[in-house]
Order: structure tokens, then C-alpha cells, then sequence
């Protein structure tokens, strides 16, 4: 199994260094190759450059949250979630079909729904079913 992910091209995990300008300042943002690749992929779907989807998701996330905390981070779950709804059906993967043009909310319902948790989002803390997790006992599978 690890096979698949050690011995895939080392340069996609590489750190690279962008320059981007948001709301008027120029600034940097670092992320392994192999998430400029996909933000170029999602920015090209709506017609857009890598530093203009850089600067729009920027701004949304501004006006949405009131603060960027960590933007590389916010960045690298956008490309997981980019993939994980790809996976789903959610966002097509014909890449002609453009993001903007998808029903956000619908997506959003869905991916909630699928998600579950209390709030839609936040998993259960309990051991997978595979697993026996006895008081004082390390999980470990069952014989």
C-alpha cells in the first residue's frame, strides 16, 4: 500500500513559493507542488489564474470568517475537498464545467448530509467497529 504514495514523483511534494497580491498587499504563500497544481486546475475550470483564485477565495473568506488564520491551510482542505467531492458526484470532473455554475447550497446540504455528525461536520469520537478498545487495553484487532 505505501508503495503507491513513496514512490510517486517526489516532486509533488516539494514546497514551492508563490507570490500573490491580496486585498492590495503582496504576500506568499507556500504549499507542496502537487496544490498549485490542483488550485491551477480549479481556477482554470471558472477562467481564472492561480493568483486570481488566490485572491478571490482570499476576499470570500475575509468577508465570510471577519480573519484569515492559517490561508495555506484553508487552501490545502480546498483542494482535498475540490477531490473528495469530485469523488462524490458533487463537482463534475469534466473540467469544462465551470465551479461558479454549480448549486453551492445543494453541494453543501449533500456534503453535510454525508458528513454527519451532530453539526453536519464533526465525527463521533468512537473507535472503528474493527477495533476493541477495553479499559486500559491498546485497540488492536480482533483474532
Amino acid at each position: 500500500m505505501c508503495q503507491l504514495f513513496i514512490k510517486a514523483d517526489p516532486e509533488l511534494w516539494r514546497s514551492k513559493l508563490r507570490s500573490a497580491r491580496l486585498r492590495g498587499f503582496s504576500t506568499s504563500v507556500r504549499l507542496e507542488t502537487i496544490y498549485w497544481r490542483l488550485l491551477q486546475e480549479i481556477a482554470a475550470r471558472d477562467g481564472l489564474s492561480v493568483n486570481e483564485i488566490l485572491a478571490r477565495l482570499y476576499d470570500e473568506l475575509l468577508e465570510t470568517q471577519g480573519e484569515v488564520e492559517n490561508f495555506a491551510s484553508f487552501l490545502r482542505v480546498c483542494c482535498a475537498r475540490y477531490l473528495m467531492l469530485q469523488r462524490d458526484g458533487d463537482i463534475p470532473a469534466d473540467p469544462a464545467q465551470p465551479i461558479a455554475a454549480l448549486d453551492a447550497p445543494a453541494i453543501l446540504a449533500r456534503e453535510k448530509a454525508r458528513l454527519g455528525g451532530a453539526d453536519g461536520w464533526t465525527q463521533p469520537e468512537a473507535p472503528p467497529p474493527y477495533f476493541s478498545a477495553g479499559p486500559g487495553s491498546p485497540r488492536v484487532r480482533p483474532g
